[in-house]
């Protein structure tokens, strides 16, 4: 996979699953923005994904 393709599966994975979605916006209103975002990192199945392909992109870098 070179780093072109990496960034173009974190767009789509982010425009398709994360974009308006309700989950992280009900979670921004009941416990915030910064406990919207660990959630999402930590426990949502697209995060697992996107820290997936973040450990392929820092691969290519090094």
């Amino acid at each position: 996979m070179d780093k072109l393709t990496v960034m173009n599966e974190i767009n789509e994975v982010l425009d398709t699953y994360c974009e308006g979605c309700f989950v992280k916006r009900q979670l921004v209103s009941d416990i915030g923005k910064t406990g919207a975002h660990h959630f999402c990192i930590r426990t949502c199945t697209i995060g697992e994904q996107l820290r997936f392909l973040g450990s392929e992109m820092n691969k290519l870098t090094k």
